[in-house]
């Protein structure tokens, strides 16, 4: 799938770059509640995601009381 037939958002996550979208969607992942269920680095192995996009999820899931698994 083309980076191009990605939303720019997906469910309640904050936009963080249609890469990043496009592999948490390949993951399955399309809330912030499943993002809190995984590992930073889980997230950051995956082709797409890069410290940015870590960032932004950390503080929108601080903002949410929400955290890594790790």
């Amino acid at each position: 799938m083309s980076t191009r037939d990605v939303p720019a958002r997906i469910g309640d996550l904050p936009p963080i770059g249609r890469p990043a979208n496009s592999a948490l969607l390949a993951a399955g992942i399309t809330t912030l509640a499943q993002v809190a269920t995984r590992r930073r680095a889980d997230l950051l192995a995956m082709h797409g995601v890069g410290p940015k996009a870590v960032r932004i999820l950390t503080e929108t899931l601080t903002d949410h009381n929400l955290t890594w698994a790790d």
